[in-house]
């Protein structure tokens, strides 16, 4: 599995602010935001729901992760993806940051992309009391 994922009862733009809090709170920061709904409309007059990925970034973790591995930004930052289901509500999936960094043959990396995981853990978990 990539990804792990909580659906919520919040309209799109609260769910974006509360991703982006919760995410806070364990250190990240988003360091992109990608509006994919509006970039398919823009290029290719397609219409979908709201459709966004933040890129979170933690960064003492990742200034481990490229001290042990300088390449490793290759796989960095976490994708983080808000968009609306077809039920109306607002499904926030995470990237899986130990399937993606255990692609690097590297223990103490693993550590480090186990850290990552526990606090994205907590954020689905924060999210999930909402």
């Amino acid at each position: 599995m990539y990804g792990f994922a909580i659906e919520i009862d919040l309209g799109f733009e609260e769910s974006v602010d509360r991703v982006t809090e919760a995410l806070k709170a364990e250190g990240f920061g988003v360091l992109t935001d990608i509006d994919v709904a509006s970039t398919l409309k823009t290029k290719l007059g397609v219409d979908k729901g709201p459709y966004r990925i933040l890129g979170a970034c933690n960064p003492p973790l990742a200034n481990q992760a490229l001290d042990l591995e300088p390449d490793i930004g290759l796989l960095l930052p976490c994708n983080v993806l808000v968009r609306r289901t077809q039920g109306g509500k607002t499904r926030i999936a995470v990237m899986d940051p130990k399937a993606v960094l255990d692609l690097v043959d590297n223990p103490e990396v693993s550590k480090v992309a186990t850290e990552v995981r526990e606090r994205l853990d907590r954020v689905i978990a924060a999210l999930g009391t909402l």
